[in-house]
This record gives structure tokens, C-alpha cells and sequence, in this order.
């Protein structure tokens, strides 16, 4: 049965305070009493806090507010205001949890961090807003130039850690990006988890059989294009055949190769990731709102 208005938007609630607690917990217990960063808006607040003095929950309102701004005008009032609040609350929490150093192991400080951050910026979006301003920066960016959304997040980052080399040290700069590499990682995680999906195409000889199977004993939907088969020139004619496409989980791939090469060893399988699903005969995951 559908969930209620009411009941998504207290799920959505939990999720960005359960975000904002993660984030703040990898701020303060690990990346601030050591004086590491991350990369983003978030990283350039703890580079100016590292250098100014000047409280890290002070940074994050001030270099926010302008992206705050660009996602008003760009994604709305209804995302804007959320991120506005997740921020903010961030920010307060940042200055009042009572939490200090956790750990005396630099490494630990530097992959712990980025867990917890990342973990928060991932719940954070899945509750329908952001932690860092800067994706919403690299999509605006993104639509004007060439450049990808990954693109200007890169080219942001490298300039960062290269003035925290030069700031800091060599050394913080070089944990700064083990942080931000296992940060985003884990934002891959939560936002995708175990439920990513991958997209499956078959060619087979055994279609019919493979797609009962497939909607039977595996219960996902499961499309029939008509195709031909063109895989070498000395065949002569194109041969017609059925290419079958599905949608499964990645804790599926296992059991859908084996149902599939039970029935047809000589099967051609592709998987990719699949992303942004909507419709059909699928499992939807919680998906932004905008």
C-alpha cells in the first residue's frame, strides 16, 4: 500500500537528523581535533576554520548561504528550505555536541571521518536535501559549460587540497583526499545501498524459458525487444531473436546468473548500473524530493 504524505515526511525527517548527527560526529570527533578536511564547501569550512580561528558552525552557515540561494531559484522552495534547515542545524550542532577526539590514529581520523560525513551527506539527500553546497554549485555550472557535474566537483576539489597543501602541509592535504575518497564512497552507499540496480539484456536461444524464470521464480518484470543477430558478417542473413531486459538488485545477481545459465549456459548477459528508475514492474527506492 502507499505510504501517506505524513508518513514519507516524517521518514524524510528521521533520515536528515539522522544525517545531520553523522556528519557532525565525523566533524567533531575525528577531522577537527586533527586539523584534517574534506573536500566541497564542508572541506573549505574546516581549510578557513584551520586558518582563521574562527568556529567551523560559523564557516558552514557563511559559505553555504549562497548555494542555499541557487538551489531557491534552480530546485525550489520546498528543497531549499530543507537544506536551509539541515544546514543550520548542522551548524548548531557542530558547535554544541559533546564530542572530542575519539581516536589518536591520525589514519583512523582520516577514514572514520569521511565514513560518518559521507554517511550524513548521503542520509541527508535521501531525506530530500544536502549537506554541501557544492553539487548544487557543479549543476549549475554544468548546464552553462561543458563540463560535467563530476567534472567541476573534481577541478573544485583539486584546488582545494592544492591551497591546503600549501596552506597546511603536504601531509593534511594527502589525508584530505583519503577523506574525501572513502567520504564519497559512502555516500554512494546510503544513497544507493544494497538496493542499486542493474540493468540486464540476454540473448539467448532458451528467451521464452529465461523469461518465465525470470517473472515466476524470480518475480521481476521482464521486457521482450525483437532484435537480430549481427555478430559476424560470413553468417550471411541477420538471424531474428529476442533480446529479454530486466531490472534486479545487486543482492539478485547471483541467483539470476545461476537461474539463467541453468537454463541456457551459452547465454549473453549484460549488466550495468541502472539509475534514476521510475515505473514499471520495480521495487522504487526513495527517490529526492525537488
Amino acid at each position: 500500500m502507499p505510504r501517506s504524505r505524513l508518513t514519507v515526511t516524517i521518514y524524510e525527517l528521521i533520515l536528515l537528523l539522522a544525517g545531520v548527527l553523522s556528519a557532525s560526529v565525523g566533524l567533531r570527533g575525528f577531522l577537527l581535533p586533527v586539523g584534517f578536511i574534506d573536500g566541497g564547501v564542508t572541506g573549505s569550512s574546516l581549510l578557513l576554520t584551520a586558518v582563521t580561528g574562527i568556529p567551523l558552525s560559523a564557516w558552514l552557515l557563511l559559505l553555504n548561504t549562497p548555494f542555499i540561494v541557487l538551489a531557491y531559484r534552480n530546485q525550489g522552495m520546498h528543497f531549499a528550505l530543507r537544506t536551509l534547515a539541515a544546514i543550520a542545524l548542522l551548524s548548531g550542532m557542530v558547535a554544541v555536541l559533546p564530542v572530542n577526539a575519539i581516536t589518536q590514529d591520525k589514519f583512523l581520523d582520516a577514514i572514520f571521518g569521511g565514513i560518518f560525513l559521507g554517511a550524513g551527506i548521503g542520509l541527508a539527500i535521501r531525506g530530500g536535501a544536502v549537506l554541501d553546497g557544492t553539487e548544487i554549485l557543479a549543476v549549475m555550472i554544468s548546464r552553462h559549460t561543458i563540463l560535467s557535474i563530476g567534472d567541476v566537483i573534481l577541478l573544485f576539489n583539486i584546488a582545494l587540497f592544492s591551497i591546503a597543501a600549501f596552506v597546511l602541509s603536504v601531509e593534511v592535504a594527502l589525508y584530505a583526499i583519503i577523506t574525501y575518497a572513502v567520504a564519497s564512497k559512502a555516500v554512494d552507499f546510503i544513497v544507493d545501498g544494497i538496493e542499486e540496480y542493474i540493468a540486464v539484456l540476454i540473448i539467448s536461444d532458451q528467451s521464452d524459458a529465461i523469461r518465465r524464470a525470470i517473472i515466476t521464480q524470480l518475480g521481476h518484470g521482464c521486457t521482450v525487444i525483437e532484435g537480430k543477430r549481427g555478430y559476424s558478417l560470413e553468417h550471411g542473413a541477420l538471424r531474428r531473436t529476442e533480446i529479454l531486459y530486466s531490472i534486479i538488485t545487486r543482492l539478485e545477481v547471483t541467483k539470476f546468473l545461476s537461474t539463467v545459465r541453468g537454463l541456457d549456459p551459452d547465454a549473453f548477459i549484460v549488466m550495468t548500473t541502472a539509475k534514476d528508475l521510475r515505473g514499471g514492474w520495480v521495487r522504487k527506492r526513495r527517490l529526492v524530493h525537488t
